[in-house]
């Protein structure tokens, strides 16, 4: 298929993108790819010309799903151009580049306008995998460099490691730390063995665990984004996996700010920590009778 030689992701394959690309180049049926051509057009224009020539209705309030499916990625790969006016403007049109009407009129005749394009052009997979790549923040963790992938819960998670084990964990290990996409991206089995975890395949451990050896204290520590704060439930799995460790168990819950923390508060369990992202040098102790430690 065209749009999978020249890179475009698999969801930029579908019968609505493939429709587009016909209807731009004015390609019916029975058309020759030699008769292909670039003209004007509005999104309304294209789903007209699904509906005559291919028998396919798509509704106006279906603009959208073209505009946001096909033609924005189909113009960051060069497969189309807008004309420069505002999205909202009746006059805003698209038409197929100079470069990728050639290659669909050179169809059976000539790859040389393809490869032309794919050495011009980076591929939109190569594109997105390079944006990814670039949004990804990095974290120093044990003295190496990770990366997190983009995504709040994952930004709480560096600031866990940055911010709060400097300050309350000072020279600690991190023997746990997951990601949204890289479930386990630190995760030091022999370690937690050696002090006496019991982990099944089934248990989840928090999201951040950090040992401090010259208190023999492990953090168990909670990113609270939309669900999962160390409530008495979460508390009593933790116990159940760490029924054989020696070390004091300190449990925290870790919010971004005052108001996400506000939003859970009464589901805190007590004798526990809070940790707020925003408050990064203070903490909120849950009936504490001590600054912090095991319980």
């Amino acid at each position: 298929m065209l749009l999978k030689s020249i890179g475009m992701p698999e969801r930029q394959q579908t019968d609505i993108c493939v429709l587009t690309i016909l209807s731009m180049a004015n390609l019916k049926k029975s058309s020759r790819w030699a008769k292909a051509s670039n003209e004007w057009l509005r999104i309304h224009d294209i789903i007209v010309f699904v509906k005559n020539n291919y028998n396919v209705a798509y509704a106006e309030n279906s603009r959208e799903t073209f505009r946001k499916q096909a033609l924005h990625h189909f113009r960051t790969a060069a497969i189309v151009e807008d004309n420069g006016k505002v999205t909202n403007s009746p006059n805003y049109r698209y038409r197929l580049t100079s470069e990728f009407v050639e290659i669909l009129r050179k169809i059976g005749v000539s790859s040389v306008p393809l490869e032309e394009f794919k050495t011009n052009h980076q591929s939109l997979m190569e594109i997105y995998a390079s944006k990814k790549e670039m949004e990804k923040m990095p974290v120093k963790i044990n003295g190496n460099d990770f990366t997190f992938s983009t995504g709040k819960h994952n930004q709480l998670q560096k600031s866990i490691i940055e911010d709060f084990a400097p300050r309350f964990a000072p020279g600690a290990e991190c023997l746990y730390v997951g990601d949204t996409i890289q479930k386990n991206l630190v995760k030091k089995a022999d370690r937690l063995k050696e002090l006496g975890f019991t982990i099944t395949l089934h248990d989840k451990m928090p999201d951040v665990v950090l040992y401090r050896a010259d208190k023999e204290w492990i953090y168990f520590i909670e990113a609270v984004t939309s669900v999962g704060p160390m409530d008495p439930k979460r508390i009593r799995e933790i116990k159940s996996m760490t029924s054989g460790v020696k070390a004091g168990l300190i449990f925290v819950t870790a919010f971004w700010d005052f108001k996400t923390y506000k939003k859970f508060s009464e589901q805190l369990a007590w004798e526990t920590e809070v940790w707020i992202a925003e408050m990064p040098d203070h903490m909120i102790h849950m009936n504490g009778d001590r600054f912090l430690g095991p319980r």
